[in-house]
């Protein structure tokens, strides 16, 4: 399910809770799934369990899961749209699209790799 690179800059905590978000926006999770555990996501892709414990911390902070120790972690239903998460997306966004363009890539090439990465996102699609 998960491949990290322990090379990488990124924290792990991060490329986790990165993966869950690329996986349910290209529908390989659904709504309503639950994630494993954090005693087997640990063991699975061989990291500390704190580690996989903060990036489900994040999700639940950012709204896109629930649970309990009892319960397990599950994917919510986002239904309301978050203004201020939608703000720093763009922000983001903003930037890396000025990264692209000082790094000399066109507005038409720019076009073409969003409709290009648009496509392998499904749940985008439905609305």
């Amino acid at each position: 399910m998960m491949t990290i690179d322990f090379a990488s800059n990124t924290p792990i905590y991060q490329q986790i809770r990165d993966q869950i978000i690329l996986s349910l926006a290209s529908n390989e999770l659904k709504l309503g799934e639950e994630l494993p555990s954090v005693r087997a996501m640990s063991e699975e892709i061989g990291v500390n369990m704190m580690t996989v414990s903060k990036a489900y911390q994040m999700l639940k902070d950012e709204g896109i899961v629930e649970g309990d120790r009892r319960k397990g972690t599950k994917i919510v239903d986002i239904v309301a749209t978050d203004n201020k998460k939608q703000e720093t997306n763009k922000e983001t966004l903003r930037l890396l699209l000025a990264e692209s363009l000082i790094r000399g890539a066109s507005s038409e090439e720019i076009h073409v790799q969003m409709d290009e990465l648009l496509k392998e996102f499904p749940r985008g699609c439905e609305k």
